[in-house]
């Protein structure tokens, strides 16, 4: 089961979270917000296996915290 760990305001700032993420080993899926999903102004969910939603949290803590 895949589980919203954030919800990004954009898709280029979903897509920075998303790479980060990967580089650390986690499997991410990106979903857009909204009517028109193609927009970059949309937000979008980023979603990881429930197993791996923990270790998902704290690197973006991390992230985010910089």
């Amino acid at each position: 089961m895949w589980t919203v760990i954030y919800i990004a305001p954009t898709q280029s700032i979903a897509e920075k979270y998303q790479q980060a993420l990967v580089e650390e080993g986690v499997l991410v899926q990106l979903r857009a917000i909204g009517t028109y999903q193609q927009s970059n102004n949309n937000s979008v969910e980023i979603l990881v296996p429930e197993s791996e939603a923990e270790e998902a949290h704290e690197i973006l803590t991390c992230i985010l915290g910089n």
